[in-house]
């Protein structure tokens, strides 16, 4: 142990570990500097442009894509895990009220415990590979369910009971609004869902592999992820672009606006990321899946990202900030009617199928993470042993 504290006074860490490789993957991976980012050896973009969710949940957690038969078998395997076990059920109006205006996603840390407590979900140290991915298919498949209900019974609305016949994204709407959505708006929010599975070692994938090497069950991993995701530092703010769109109002306000920010020094919601140098892929894809609807909003969301970037070029010249993921997710949500204070939990309902491809990755391996901290704290004083 003396050793390895020793090593870490000598050695340069950078703030937050920015760039520092902590382990070897095959779940997917981010190229910041090309715009380009995979599952597995598939381009994710590529993959919400031609295949559903399932298809993709399928290549996340069994390493392949399916063909037809097993994508239909796994389509509706998972239908079938999205009800909730009676105790689960019972107790949401509880959670739904203790969780207040923290929302849905406070109150889905609370309801993923009782769920793997409820179907006896067991360290994944001490389960083999197809017991721990079973765990987080039910887990992932209750997400959506979970969610949904939170919402409806902080509103005072029964939660709204799954279909089988819906698919994910589908019945995610369905049970959100208790109307069966049109066709385009459950692919958009598909697509959108496919697009934001994985990317790549984030705060909340890192936090879940971490409870992963405990051997921790797959509910516990799930809810450390959940609650990394819940900072507004990695969270996302699909909503707080909207509040973009909404403060600046029309398009003669656009330009004063902006520079008035960025004169300041103040971030413009929606736009740069911590490792795209380029043109958000997910962003380039979401502006493509809100122009297909077209109207007013997506005109001024388009006129509002041309002005942004092209000011920024003339009072930061060299400065590379362009869309991220969360200014088109906020339009794409808004048009297809998700209330803002579910962008974030949607967020969750893709991103949990990522988390348990980590999990199943991480679990393969018994080696606990445990990294040790440079002390810079006053200096102890120097305890001699007494002699014997």
């Amino acid at each position: 142990m003396s050793v390895n504290r020793s090593v870490a006074t000598r050695v340069d860490v950078p703030r937050g570990l920015a760039g520092v490789v902590v382990t070897d993957t095959e779940v997917g991976d981010v190229r910041g500097l090309e715009g380009f980012y995979h599952y597995r050896q598939y381009s994710a973009v590529d993959l919400a442009r031609t295949r559903g969710f399932e298809d993709v949940w399928h290549l996340l957690v069994h390493g392949e894509l399916p063909d037809a038969g097993r994508s239909a078998a796994f389509a509706a395997r998972t239908a079938a895990l999205r009800r909730l076990p009676d105790e689960v059920r019972a107790a949401l109006p509880a959670v739904a009220a203790a969780s207040g205006s923290s929302g849905p996603l406070a109150g889905m840390r609370t309801a993923l415990s009782l769920l793997g407590a409820a179907k006896g979900f067991r360290p994944v140290y001490d389960t083999d590979a197809e017991q721990r991915r079973e765990d987080t298919v039910v887990a992932a498949a209750a997400v959506p369910t979970l969610l949904t209900a939170l919402y409806r019974l902080g509103r005072g609305l029964e939660p709204v009971e799954p279909r089988e016949d819906l698919s994910c994204a589908a019945n995610y709407l369905y049970m959100l609004t208790g109307v069966e959505p049109e066709p385009e708006c459950a692919r958009a929010v598909e697509q959108y869902l496919i697009a934001t599975i994985d990317h790549g070692f984030n705060a909340s994938t890192f936090t879940a592999r971490v409870v992963a090497s405990t051997g921790a069950d797959a509910a516990a991993c799930l809810v450390a992820a959940v609650g990394a995701l819940s900072g507004p530092l990695h969270g996302g703010a699909p909503s707080r672009a909207l509040d973009t769109l909404d403060a600046i109002g029309t398009p003669d306000r656009i330009d004063a606006w902006i520079r008035e920010r960025v004169l300041a020094g103040e971030r413009i919601m929606g736009f740069g990321h911590a490792i795209y140098r380029t043109e958000d892929p997910r962003s380039r894809m979401l502006r493509e899946i809100a122009q297909r609807f077209g109207g007013p909003r997506v005109e001024f969301a388009v006129e509002v990202e041309r002005r942004v970037e092209a000011i920024l070029a003339e009072l930061k010249p060299g400065r590379q900030l362009h869309t991220n993921v969360e200014f088109y997710a906020g339009v794409v949500m808004e048009l297809c009617g998700l209330p803002r204070e579910m962008f974030t939990p949607t967020f969750a309902a893709a991103r949990v199928v990522g988390w348990s491809a980590n999990i199943l990755e991480q679990a393969r391996d018994s080696k606990i993470i445990r990294p040790v901290a440079r002390y810079v704290g006053p200096v102890p004083p120097v305890q001699v042993p007494e002699a014997a």
